[in-house]
Formats: structure tokens, C-alpha cells, sequence
């Protein structure tokens, strides 16, 4: 008779304690795989969103610093060699080796102009983009003609951003934020004089305590037109989709490519989306831990209450010859044959969990649970478990003296 054999009875004789032993790891494993299933869902769509709320990418025209001291006191700094940065100048962005980490590219102008006597900032903006980077956004009125429906183009091209479907949104129109249209005693549907235009007010920021409650915002040709500065952008902000790749190595790509412009991480972004992440991971980490070794400790206090009872058992198998690899063998084997039906069972009943639970974490994105590279590993972590648990049952039974067990009989 087989080792395997032997093993296989000896699951059947004692069917009601390892169908306990099979339904705990069951357990154990399908809650790991369904809490790392979601947690990687949540982790992906965590960094999706927080990655698409804001810029954490700028650029600007790169230019030299001067410090300007005196008896070692800092009394200011100038700004020299400063270069130019065109619309046009960032299409090699759309060619990087990770472009498609890119979520929304904003190319603007700022400028200063006068508006019934006073200084204000305006914006020139291509509307589209600008829309999709500040997602919390609400506008009393509407946006420019058409701007919100425009479809994402080619970098560089702003003809085609600023076309929805065919169609040109007027030029004529701007957004003011909250606190210049306060000022200047504006609202949606009134004329503004910038300069020798007139622009009608199309929409009015909703307070939201950023700079951009004293902006007004323009199409981007027609701020480059009034600041006779055709061509032309200051700053870039771009959303940057970072879940796969540092942003760092995106900074670096970047600059490749515009060496005509000064390339910048915003650290608070990045730092409060991994921040996040991590915090996310650590505590699906924990819960695995906690897991496994409950996981480890049933498996140990079953095998070991199976092995009191199988006393003269093992020391009749003893006494017909076995020595004590075999009989560490047999203990192990029925562990092995639990643990794989138990790692299967589990990973089963996550799959089925997941499915049944993935309509209403729909939001979450979440990719396909039939990973099954997560099987292999579900079934590989269960064996482990279930051996290492089984080491000293195996251990103590092999060193059971035959004569003191045969004497039970």
C-alpha cells in the first residue's frame, strides 16, 4: 500500500474533523484573495482619481536666477535668460515613452490687464482641457460655446482642441471667478471691455478659495492676440495618471523633450496619493498577516488533536516496519490533500464573492478577479500554510514510541 493511500483513508476515517480543517482554510484563503482583489482595485482607482483631481505636473519657461545680497543679507533675486515656451513646442509630449500616463495637458498664458482702472490676471486657456484638470469646478452660466464638448486632440494642435465637433466656440466670451465678478459687479450675460475687446461674460466661477476666484479666463488665441504675444503659453499644468510609473521618471522623460522648459513635480499631490496608496496597502498587509496565522494555528491544533487519537495507529504502522519518515510522510500528505482542496475551495468562493459584489463597486474600475497568476498564488500560500503547520504534528507523531502506543490497544 501506498503512502498516498494511506493517507487518503485517513482523511476518509476522520471525514467530519478535516471537512472543519478544509472549510477554515476555505475561509482563510477567500477572504485574502477577495480583500487583495479589491484592495488592488481600490489602490488603481485611488491613484486614477487622485491623479486626475489637479495638476501635479508644471511646466514653465526655464530661466536663471540672480540672488541679489549685500553684507550677506538676501535682498531680493532676478530672473534672467528667460526663455520662450510655444504652444507648439509641446507635441513632443504626446511621443514619450509614457505618454499615455498623461491625462490632461493645459497649456495657459498668464498675463496682466488693465480692467476700469485696475490691474487683474487673465488666463488664456484652452477651455476643454481646462474643464477636465479642475474637475471641481461649477459655473453659474456656462462655459464658452461648445468647450466643454470638445474631444481631446494632438498637443500643440489648439485648433483642433478648441473645435467641438466642427464647431468654434466663440472667442468673445470669458469666465470670471468669484471674487472679480463681485468686484467688478458682473454677472452671466454682461459686456467687459479688456483692453479694446469686448467680451461677453459667458459663466462665473463658484467660490472655491483658489487664485482662480480672481482670474479671468479667456480662449487661450485670443489672450495670446491681447498680449500680443502670438504663440506663445507660460504654464503648462498637466494630470498625470502615476498609478504605474513614478512621476519623477515622467518629470525626467518630459524634460527630454522641452528642453525650453522647466519641468516640476507638485510634491503635495504626489506625496498624499502615495500617502494614500500605502496606507491602503499596509492595512490589506495586516489582515493577510492576521489571517495566515489563524490560518497556521487551526491547522496545527487539528493535526495535532488527529494525531493523539490515531496513537495506536501510528504505533501498529511502526511495529509493521514503517520508520519515521513515513510516518511524517503520511501526516504530511494528508495536509497537502487538505490544504490543495482548501486553497481551490477558497480561491473559488473570492471569485464568486468578487462577482457577486462587483456591481456595486463598479466605481472602483475594477479589473477582472480571474487572475490567475492570484490563484497560483492563493494555492501555493495555502500549502504552505498547511505544511508548516503540519511540521510538528508530523514531527511528534513520528517520534511516538510503538510499544507505549501498542499497549493502548
Amino acid at each position: 500500500m501506498r503512502l498516498y493511500d494511506i493517507s487518503l483513508k485517513g482523511l476518509r476515517r476522520r471525514l467530519g474533523r478535516m471537512t472543519l480543517l478544509l472549510l477554515s482554510l476555505a475561509a482563510a484563503v477567500a477572504t485574502l484573495v477577495t480583500l487583495i482583489t479589491i484592495t488592488r482595485s481600490m489602490n488603481h482607482t485611488v491613484a486614477h482619481r487622485m491623479d486626475e483631481f489637479g495638476a501635479n505636473i508644471v511646466i514653465v519657461p526655464r530661466a536663471s536666477d540672480l540672488a541679489v545680497s549685500y553684507g550677506g543679507i538676501t535682498v531680493g533675486s532676478a530672473a534672467y535668460d528667460v526663455g520662450q515656451l510655444m504652444l507648439a513646442d509641446l507635441e513632443p509630449i504626446n511621443h514619450i515613452r509614457n505618454a499615455r500616463n498623461l491625462s490632461v495637458v493645459a497649456p495657459k498664458l498668464l498675463s496682466a490687464v488693465s480692467i476700469e482702472s485696475r490691474e487683474v490676471l487673465m488666463a488664456g486657456v484652452i477651455f476643454p482641457d481646462e474643464v477636465r484638470l479642475k474637475q471641481w469646478w461649477q459655473v453659474e452660466g456656462v462655459y464658452p460655446v461648445g468647450a466643454t464638448e470638445a474631444p481631446v486632440a494632438t498637443l500643440g494642435s489648439h485648433a483642433a482642441m478648441a473645435q467641438p465637433h466642427g464647431h468654434q466656440p466663440r472667442r468673445d466670451q470669458a469666465v470670471l471667478g468669484y471674487r472679480l465678478a463681485e468686484d467688478l459687479g458682473l454677472a452671466p450675460g454682461d459686456s467687459l471691455l479688456v483692453q479694446d475687446r469686448t467680451l461677453e461674460i459667458a459663466g462665473v466661477l463658484d467660490e472655491n478659495g483658489s487664485q482662480d476666484d480672481q482670474i479671468l479666463f479667456v480662449d487661450l488665441t485670443l489672450a495670446q492676440e491681447i498680449a500680443q504675444q502670438p504663440g506663445q503659453i507660460n504654464l503648462v499644468e498637466i494630470a498625470a495618471l502615476c498609478s504605474d510609473c513614478p512621476v519623477e521618471e515622467l518629470v525626467r522623460q518630459i524634460s527630454e523633450v522641452l528642453p525650453q522648459g522647466r519641468v516640476t513635480a507638485v510634491r503635495q499631490a504626489v506625496s498624499l496619493r502615495a500617502e494614500t496608496i500605502d496606507q491602503l496597502t499596509r492595512f490589506a498587509v495586516v489582515v493577510s498577516v492576521v489571517v495566515t496565522l489563524i490560518g497556521g494555528l487551526i491547522v496545527l491544533t487539528t493535526m495535532l488533536g488527529a494525531v493523539t487519537e490515531r496513537r495506536q495507529e501510528i504505533g501498529l504502522f511502526r511495529a509493521l516496519g514503517f520508520r519515521r519518515v513515513h510516518i511524517e510522510r503520511v501526516i504530511l500528505g494528508e495536509a497537502l490533500i487538505i490544504s490543495l482542496a482548501g486553497g481551490l475551495l477558497g480561491w473559488l468562493v473570492a471569485m464568486g464573492v468578487v462577482t457577486l459584489l462587483r456591481p456595486s463597486i463598479d466605481e472602483m474600475a475594477m479589473t477582472s478577479p480571474w487572475d490567475p497568476t492570484l490563484a497560483a498564488a492563493a494555492l501555493v500560500g495555502t500549502l504552505i500554510v498547511g505544511l508548516a503547520g503540519s511540521l510538528y504534528p508530523a514531527r511528534r507523531a513520528a517520534d511516538l514510541d510503538p510499544v507505549t502506543a501498542l499497549r493502548a490497544l
